[in-house]
């Protein structure tokens, strides 16, 4: 799995940040899934791999303006790119009748068939290489995480096995994985003896604005990699006359650490830190750290990381 951060700014851009936006791509899919879309996002795309003519499906968390924003100019672009593969939007209540305002959408006038899906919590997506869960979360407005669950790789053949006992590779190989026994040289095979354990898919779970991490409960449990927003310490937080529903590092870390969670990446970052700003990113960094001992990475635009199959992340 590889992860593009296209903005990680919370609420509003600043000059090293946008708003929110991700690209996912899976291997060997020449595919990529796009979840949120911030202004400017299509701005972001120019500096990064994925290409507008692959993208197979935008998933949005909520309807916020810097989560969404960024719809009106992406899809009028991949009209003028003649990017016509069809496209399916996933998002919450109010979705279809944001694109309808701004587009007036119909097919004729995209040039590409365009589906948009509102969903509710608790139903599942099913493509060719993982499924998708939605999660509800605590916020202003009803807003969601997305729980994505690789397929388990199964039927596999041991195919050094096989040579060791004399099968090369050819179509008895095909009837092996069918759960036919079949004979060479003299020699009897039997399907059972030669099929690998299944291995276990990734998980990864994408989440919106949360003011409770905690409330992802039992998704946390055994999850290889999180990405969610950390948009105050704790001690910003209680300094707001005005509280904003989104998650503090000290809940973050508490939530990831208990849990057991295999990586996070935290994003959603307030102006308040970085360059230019009154605070640091070494004060997000070690709240989370106070509670949470796994790989810890605090997003920046660009960043692309890589969750491999044996379920370490990295960093380009």
């Amino acid at each position: 799995m590889k992860l593009t951060f296209l903005g990680t700014s919370a609420g509003k851009p600043t000059k090293e940040r946008n708003v929110t936006a991700l690209a996912l791509q899976m291997e060997q899919d020449p595919q990529w899934y796009l979840f949120d879309c911030g202004e400017g996002t299509q701005h972001q795309l120019l500096r990064t791999h994925p290409s507008v003519g692959k993208l197979a499906a935008i998933f949005i968390t909520h309807m916020h303006g810097d989560h969404i924003f960024g719809l009106p100019g992406l899809l009028a672009s991949k009209r003028m790119d003649r990017a016509f593969r069809p496209l399916r939007i996933y998002g919450p209540r109010g979705i279809a009748a944001f694109i309808n305002c701004f587009m007036q959408t119909d097919a004729d006038y995209l040039g590409y068939d365009l589906q948009i899906i509102e969903y509710a919590a608790g139903e599942q997506f099913v493509f060719d290489r993982f499924r998708v869960t939605v999660l509800p979360l605590v916020h202003s407005i009803e807003s969601h995480a997305f729980l994505i669950k690789e397929n388990d790789t199964a039927n596999r053949l041991d195919e050094a096995k096989l040579r060791r006992d004399g099968l090369e590779p050819s179509s008895l190989y095909g009837e092996l994985k069918r759960g036919l026994t079949v004979t060479h040289a003299g020699r009897v095979y039997e399907p059972q003896a030669y099929m690998l354990q299944p291995v276990r898919g990734r998980s990864l779970l994408i989440a919106g604005d949360n003011a409770e991490p905690a409330v992802l409960g039992a998704a946390l449990e055994g999850l290889d990699l999180l990405v969610h927003e950390c948009t105050y310490t704790q001690e910003i937080y209680d300094s707001l006359v005005e509280k904003q529903l989104h998650t503090t590092a000290r809940d973050l870390g508490r939530a990831v650490g208990a849990a057991g969670v295999g990586a996070l990446i935290a994003t959603h970052i307030s102006p308040r830190f970085g360059r230019g700003g009154p605070h640091e990113l070494t004060e997000i960094e070690q709240e989370i750290r106070s509670a949470y001992g796994g790989p810890l990475f605090i997003a920046e635009d660009f960043d692309v990381f890589r969750l491999g199959r044996d379920r370490k992340i990295e960093r380009e």
